[in-house]
């Protein structure tokens, strides 16, 4: 008889959880989701992102820092500029698996209130997470 062994989803030391938290941190801001939506199939200037999100440019080049710091996005100069685009096709895949289990919990994630929702809407109805998601 096999016995079968329970997925181990974290790292077996301690300090490999803490990283695995950070991972998901980086992805735990709006503005972070929709710079790497809009870098995901081409590369966008620093500039291209500012018009894009709408916020200082200062704040956009902080977030896309944070993108490329923890591997999500990368980074090329040309010349004065800094190009930015999603390096590796696994981050779409994660973001869709994220948007499609926020879409099956939205009731509960509005309900939410551990949570900060200092980036959050206004309370009301749950937002509409796309289709074939529920």
């Amino acid at each position: 008889m096999t016995i079968e062994h329970p997925l181990t989803l974290l790292p077996a030391q301690p300090s490999g959880h803490a990283v695995i938290a950070k991972f998901f941190r980086a992805l735990g801001d709006p503005t972070r989701l929709r710079l790497l939506e809009f870098v995901l199939h081409e590369e966008k200037s620093v500039s291209q992102c500012v018009e894009h999100v709408g916020l200082a440019q200062g704040r956009v080049s902080s977030h896309l820092a944070c993108l490329a710091d923890c591997g999500y996005v990368t980074a090329r100069r040309d010349g004065r500029y800094t190009l930015y685009r999603v390096g590796d096709p696994r981050v779409a895949e994660l973001v869709l698996l994220g948007r499609a289990l926020a879409a099956d919990n939205a009731a509960a994630l509005s309900e939410c209130m551990r949570i900060d929702h200092g980036s959050a809407p206004p309370a009301g109805p749950a937002p509409d997470l796309g289709e074939g998601h529920r």
